[in-house]
């Protein structure tokens, strides 16, 4: 069994994207969950984890809407304005639907780097940790330090980051990215997800072994224990399909054993985002 932990949808004109530009046409499009569910069908990936788009509660909403209405999306890592002093108020909204199971903010959007770093904001991700939700970290290279230091002031919250913080696989530049990600990854609270490679990497010519030294490095900093799959679809496709993006990391994880592949590609998911047996059965 495949759990999905980063896939999307939205609707162009809904909400406000603020990636979303007209040089990248692809993604200018809707995309919804009759368009994805066929494609989890043909390559064995039983449940997902829907993440948001918009830093907009009303996105979050429909994304649980979306979740009640297909059995296939287990779980849903929405937004709140984690800055707000009516964070709690939120939260007692949105966590009477079970399948919101973190939050997360754009922060790449944000033109300050240490955007994490605000007293607020830690004040927000102390709350989510006392919920037992987690936050998942949008973050670049240049990100990583404040991030590392915001993880240090708050134990109780479990993370992960996103496309393993978004290397410059396209021009294989590798020791920034390496040097600042170690330290964040001491924390045992902090998880990392295999996503969303191939859009660092060239779009147009890329190659499994242009991922690898990314792969083994995160494998190398946070263990099969605490690596998870996602396929950030439909991001992906502006450099690859569903079936390659799958592929091209089932390739990569072969040396590990049975076991540790099980945990990157199911196990892992379930537990960091607690999703529920009866979900996972549906």
């Amino acid at each position: 069994m495949i759990i999905d932990s980063h896939q999307h949808f939205w609707q162009v004109g809904r909400f406000d994207y603020p990636w979303m530009t007209p040089d990248i046409e692809l993604l200018c499009r809707d995309y919804l969950p009759g368009m994805l569910e066929p494609i989890l069908q043909r390559n064995g990936v039983a449940q997902t984890v829907l993440v948001q788009a918009s830093n907009s509660v009303e996105e979050t909403l429909w994304l649980l809407e979306l979740a009640d209405e297909n059995s296939f999306i287990a779980g849903v890592v929405g937004w709140i304005d984690l800055q707000d002093e009516g964070t709690a108020q939120q939260l007692d909204v949105l966590t009477t639907c079970s399948k919101l199971k973190g939050v997360r903010h754009l922060v790449e959007s944000e033109p300050a780097d240490d955007w994490l770093t605000q007293a607020t904001v830690v004040r927000g991700l102390r709350e989510l940790g006392a919920r037992g939700l987690t936050y998942d970290l949008l973050v670049h290279p240049r990100h990583l330090k404040y991030a590392t230091q915001v993880v240090a002031q708050c134990p109780d919250t479990r993370f992960v980051v996103d496309h393993i913080a978004k290397p410059p696989i396209k021009s294989g530049e590798f020791e920034l990215w390496a040097r600042e990600l170690k330290p964040l990854a001491a924390f045992p609270n902090v998880s990392c997800k295999l996503s969303g490679l191939v859009t660092e990497a060239n779009w147009t010519n890329w190659r499994v072994e242009d991922l690898k030294p990314y792969v083994e490095t995160t494998l190398d900093y946070f263990g099969p224990e605490r690596t998870i799959f996602g396929s950030d679809w439909p991001v992906c496709l502006l450099a690859a399909t569903y079936e390659r993006v799958l592929d091209a990391f089932q390739s990569l994880l072969t040396h590990l054993n049975e076991d540790e592949r099980r945990r990157i590609f199911s196990d892992n998911g379930v537990k960091f985002y607690r999703l529920e047996e009866q979900e996972i059965a549906a």
